[in-house]
């Protein structure tokens, strides 16, 4: 789902741009808060992972590309749609500058999509959720929606008049509804092997509560 330069209008990316330095005002504050000399390492893990994952990606008619997102396992992993906020504007500018995936004028609408939509989706529906239908099915069922909702380039790029809003978000909804249940499913994986292994790493272990 990485918009690149040129489909979106240059007045359109200012305001998504403002958006962004907002957004990484807030991330940056809460990183200074928050993060201590083990979480900075893991934070560059999980960038190192999502650069992966998104490196493997699709192209979408009426849209722009498919895979893999990881907003919603930053933001349970550090219990703050902020980490995801940091990660992605590191992973998408080195992407869009060194391999030309993305855009450098479309960095505010993609980290506002992966990032800032996906890290809040995904935590706040978990939060929702967990109580309801259990720990790890709302982290299953969090991580495809934001996968999902973080489609919503197709949106932007109806604004922007570069797609059609139906043929855009049909298309881009559809693939991420499939990609999303990769997604959920990898979410799940990694979660429980961090609670086993090293619950020390967990911000979500440490400030949420709900059964397994």
């Amino acid at each position: 789902m990485h918009i690149p330069d040129g489909f979106i209008p240059w007045t359109q990316c200012v305001i998504y741009y403002i958006i962004l330095i907002v957004a990484l005002y807030f991330a940056t504050k809460w990183a200074k808060k928050n993060l201590d000399d083990k979480h900075v390492p893991l934070m560059a893990i999980l960038a190192a992972g999502i650069f992966a994952i998104m490196s493997m990606n699709m192209p979408i008619p009426f849209g722009t590309s498919g895979h893999m997102v990881g907003g919603c396992l930053v933001a349970l992993v550090f219990c703050a749609p902020e980490a995801a906020v940091l990660v992605f504007t590191i992973v998408l500018l080195i992407q869009a500058l060194i391999f030309g995936d993305g855009g450098i004028t479309a960095l505010g609408t993609n980290v506002l999509n992966m990032g800032i939509i996906g890290g809040c989706v995904g935590l706040y529906t978990f939060k929702g959720l967990k109580n309801t239908i259990g720990k790890y099915p709302a982290i299953g069922v969090a991580a495809w929606l934001a996968t999902v909702i973080a489609a919503a380039a197709a949106v932007e790029l109806a604004i922007a008049g570069t797609f059609p809003l139906t043929l855009g978000i049909y298309s881009m909804v559809l693939y991420h509804m499939f990609i999303g249940i990769i997604e959920a499913v990898l979410t799940v994986i990694v979660i429980m092997a961090l609670e086993k292994y090293r619950p020390d790493l967990l911000m979500w272990n440490k400030q949420t509560q709900g059964g397994k």
